[in-house]
């Protein structure tokens, strides 16, 4: 599945992943392949993206909303602090 990861500044990540973890606003939960259709609120907390290729790539949100349909994730946060 492919995602993007965007603030109001910048682009901060694209491509291609296996899984990510989102720290929703009532607690965390992760998006694999062929997850149902879902727009969410997120808060603060740790996101976690597994790239196809095995890497992982973690960093911590202020707060935003993630998207996912038909295998296109678009994370939407305020701002990032990346690990």
């Amino acid at each position: 599945m492919n995602i993007s990861v965007l603030t109001p500044d910048k682009e901060i990540f694209e491509g291609e992943i296996t899984s990510v973890k989102v720290p929703g606003v009532g607690g965390q939960f992760e998006v694999l392949a062929n997850h149902a259709a879902v727009v969410s609120a997120l808060g603060s907390g740790e996101v976690r993206l597994l790239k196809t290729g095995g890497e992982k790539m973690t960093f911590k949100i202020e707060k935003g909303f993630i998207e996912v349909l038909n295998n296109k994730v678009s994370l939407l946060v305020q701002g990032v602090t990346e690990q």
